[in-house]
């Protein structure tokens, strides 16, 4: 990686579509982007969905703190490695 390249911890809370906005939208800059939902199950709206395109395209594969039939769970101990080992936490 080089000197400009991050590793950014994007962390969904109260507005998932947005927290996949940001985090696709992070990889234009060349940033390594993680994305963790870390309150509820995320919403098969179509908001949701549009944005779940962009993370794939973004090769983004979003994780959650619960148990999510569409998401891969992350347990406590990895994700508190992730928040550790990130530059950037970003909390939406």
């Amino acid at each position: 990686m080089t000197a400009n390249v991050r590793n950014v911890l994007v962390l969904g809370g109260r507005d998932h579509a947005e927290a996949m906005r940001v985090a696709a939208g992070l990889t234009i800059f060349g940033h390594q982007v993680d994305l963790v939902f870390i309150d509820r199950v995320v919403e098969e709206t179509e908001e949701n969905v549009t944005q779940a395109e962009l993370l794939e395209l973004s090769d983004i594969k979003p994780m959650s703190l619960l148990d999510d039939p569409n998401v891969s769970r992350v347990d406590i101990e990895t994700f508190a490695r992730r928040v550790a080992d990130a530059d950037h936490v970003i909390n939406l």
